[in-house]
């Protein structure tokens, strides 16, 4: 992909999502349209985040199994690029499974623990819940599930958030 390009996808993806979190503008029909052709147009430029974005809006809202598929598609390839909301997206994909991906525990496994030790506290949360309950393939490990609490907890505190015991976030 060219400089002016790449510049160009990522302007798109700004007035994305500014029209997709601007709260004064109605939600009419055509903005709704508006709002994903640009979301769509920039995952297929291969930007992460409109990757990450379109795909888990696609997956969760996809009216078609192909939707879906594509979805998790998206999701897949933001999950490889580095995305970090993506890799926690690509291992609930993998512990609940759908069409075109079935469910696979040790691929789940390591997106969360990818996505956990990078910085996201719900990944690192469902780490330290699988092996406090002996859940996607793990044994019961309770060394492993402390750790995996305390850095979900630690990123949860630098977001300003905490993480009750079934690692649902709350805002201070």
């Amino acid at each position: 992909m060219s400089q002016a390009s790449s510049l160009f996808t990522r302007i798109e993806y700004r007035l994305a999502e500014q029209l997709f979190h601007t709260r004064w503008l109605p939600r009419s029909p055509r903005t709704q349209r508006l709002t994903m052709h640009l979301f769509q147009r920039c995952a297929d430029a291969g930007h992460p985040a409109a990757l990450s974005l379109y795909g888990h809006m696609l997956f969760h809202r996809g009216v078609s199994p192909q939707d879906k598929a594509r979805g998790a598609r998206y999701v897949l390839e933001a999950a490889q690029a580095g995305n970090l909301k993506a890799q926690y997206q690509a291992g609930l994909i993998h512990e609940h499974g759908c069409a075109q991906y079935p469910r696979r525990d040790e691929r789940a496994v390591t997106w969360y623990a990818r996505a956990g030790e990078a910085g996201h506290p719900l990944a690192a949360a469902r780490m330290a819940k699988a092996y406090r309950d002996g859940e996607l393939g793990l044994p019961v490990d309770v060394a492993q599930a402390r750790h995996w609490q305390a850095l979900a907890d630690r990123h949860a505190g630098l977001a300003g958030e905490t993480l009750d015991t079934h690692g649902v976030q709350t805002r201070h």
